[in-house]
């Protein structure tokens, strides 16, 4: 988890544990910054409880120590990790610009085969404008593939698109790798962590989320809000 490691290494982590939120679609931490992440219920449903070995007390730790549950195999501590982390990123908003994930991929994939790691709400639009879109699923919908098929799909792909959630459950290094070099990449969602390390990684794009507003986007998160209904948060696209 090479990746996981440049991350952590690269944080400030002078500041206190003020907030965590885990509500049933995102998870929220607040420390210098607010960061989110995605709880991906249904995978961590499958895991063997304690899903969290320390419930109530995780505000005892210090940012450190929850930005290290980014590498647990529960997926709910992960999400907690991967949050801290994104709390705990600067974001350069020099180099971002908003603009949709959607649009993106759009953009680079006019005619083209496109891989998306993650079935997202934007995917019939895509379609509308590839050559071809293998949607790759660890709980696939109809006419998705399944994980399986990654290590197939992807190195066909001109552009392919990884959800910040492969960083939870510890795939994106395996996705990356099975990238073609001149395939143009994106890690996007609001686990995606908007830092320009995950370039050295040959990612090409970045868009992710910073809180603006960390009391509302809070209580979303613990109100139960999925990632459309967040509020309080910029969506942000950082390129290389």
């Amino acid at each position: 988890m090479k990746i996981l490691d440049d991350l952590i290494l690269a944080l400030n982590f002078d500041t206190a544990v003020k907030d965590i939120r885990q509500g049933i679609f995102h998870t929220g931490v607040l420390t210098r910054y607010c960061g989110l992440a995605a709880t991906l219920p249904r995978d961590a449903l499958r895991q063997e409880p304690p899903m969290v070995k320390e419930p109530g007390f995780l505000l005892d730790k210090i940012p450190m120590e929850l930005a290290q549950l980014a590498y647990s195999q529960s997926i709910l501590e992960a999400s907690v990790g991967m949050a801290t982390i994104n709390s705990l990123v600067e974001i350069d908003e020099n180099s971002c610009i908003e603009l949709n994930a959607a649009e993106l991929i759009i953009e680079k994939g006019k005619g083209k085969r496109i891989a998306v790691v993650g079935h997202f709400p934007f995917i019939p639009r895509v379609r509308k404008y590839s050559k071809e879109v293998w949607v790759i699923e660890k709980n696939p919908k109809e006419d998705d593939f399944g994980e399986a098929e990654a290590d197939n799909l992807i190195p066909q792909a001109d552009v392919v698109a990884i959800t910040g959630t492969a960083l939870t459950n510890h795939t994106l290094d395996h996705m990356l790798e099975l990238c073609s070099p001149g395939a143009y990449v994106i890690l996007l969602g609001d686990t995606a962590p908007l830092s320009p390390i995950l370039f050295d990684y040959g990612v090409d794009a970045l868009s992710g989320t910073k809180v603006v507003d960390s009391d509302l986007a809070l209580r979303c998160v613990s109100q139960g809000a999925n990632f459309r209904q967040i509020r309080g948060i910029k969506r942000l696209t950082m390129m290389k």
